[in-house]
């Protein structure tokens, strides 16, 4: 029943924010728009990284590139497209991963009052360190690869998954309904899915778009450090990397794949903005 009640609410309220906030509803089509490009263009043939011209390096943006040409003589459009499929994979790979360790980590939290403590005191120690500084450290312990820096980005954003996900369990394994499913003999699991995180989804997907968001602007900073991913395989932190050196007189090789970088994640924090917006409770009596 509580599920039930808090399903009804979301829909009125995404309805709400398609209605209130068309910024938000602008910011998510854009940015489906930019992942399907990445996604659908080349495999459609439209784009393609094509073979080295030492004839065509470091050509610009015109008929024949419609980006320019990078450093090897490759079209920059399709390997930006090819690098949105690495960049846009890696940051829902760990939207998805902190996610799923955050809700099981902080369900535990919540309901067993003995592995509450450890379990908190490790989620602070994660989060006292930087961000970026703990990334570097994982990264240089597991090594430089997509699923390496997938894990080591997901360790570093599951606390703020299991921090908002104990804190509302603590605050529902209290209320009457939970204690009544006790009652009943209901078993700790069933109720900590059906009673607990059907209840506690909304906030735990508006935290996921912040850290996809998050993920992927850490992944970019770790390329251009040269510590995340293989530079074979071409991501948009790599190819700012691989374009700095030529920013005098090739400045577009850093200009695309930054502002990919930017409006990505620029869109993202607007998308989760509106759904936390339009998911808030207290928003939602209010209109």
């Amino acid at each position: 029943m509580a599920g039930t009640a808090s399903s009804t609410v979301v829909a009125p309220s995404l309805r709400r924010l398609l209605m209130q906030r068309p910024s938000v509803v602008m910011a998510l089509v854009v940015f489906v728009a930019i992942a399907t490009a990445c996604f659908l263009l080349p495999a459609l043939g439209v784009t393609s990284t094509g073979g080295m011209s030492v004839r065509n390096r470091l050509t610009g943006p015109g008929s024949e590139y419609l980006l320019g040409a990078d450093a090897f003589g490759r079209d920059v459009l399709g390997r930006l497209m090819v690098a949105g499929q690495t960049s846009l994979g890696i940051g829902l790979g760990v939207a998805l991963l902190s996610s799923a360790a955050g809700i099981v980590i902080g369900l535990i939290a919540g309901f067993f009052r003995r592995l509450d403590m450890p379990l908190s005191r490790l989620i602070d120690a994660l989060m006292a360190f930087p961000d970026i500084l703990l990334a570097l450290s994982l990264v240089a312990i597991f090594g430089g690869s997509m699923g390496n820096v997938i894990l080591a980005l997901s360790i570093v954003y599951t606390p703020r998954i299991a921090r908002i996900v104990r804190a509302s369990t603590l605050v529902i394994r209290e209320l009457p309904y939970v204690e009544a499913a006790r009652a009943l003999g209901t078993r700790t699991p069933t109720i900590m899915v059906t009673h607990v995180l059907r209840n506690i989804v909304s906030p735990i997907l508006v935290q996921a778009t912040f850290i996809f968001a998050y993920s992927m602007l850490a992944e970019a900073g770790l390329s251009f450090l040269g510590v995340g991913v293989d530079p074979k395989i071409p991501t948009w932190g790599i190819m700012v990397n691989e374009g700095r050196q030529y920013i005098d007189n090739a400045f577009f090789l850093i200009l695309f794949p930054g502002l990919a970088i930017a409006l990505s994640v620029l869109f993202l924090q607007i998308v989760g903005d509106g759904l936390r917006d339009a998911l808030d409770p207290k928003l939602a009596k209010e209109t």
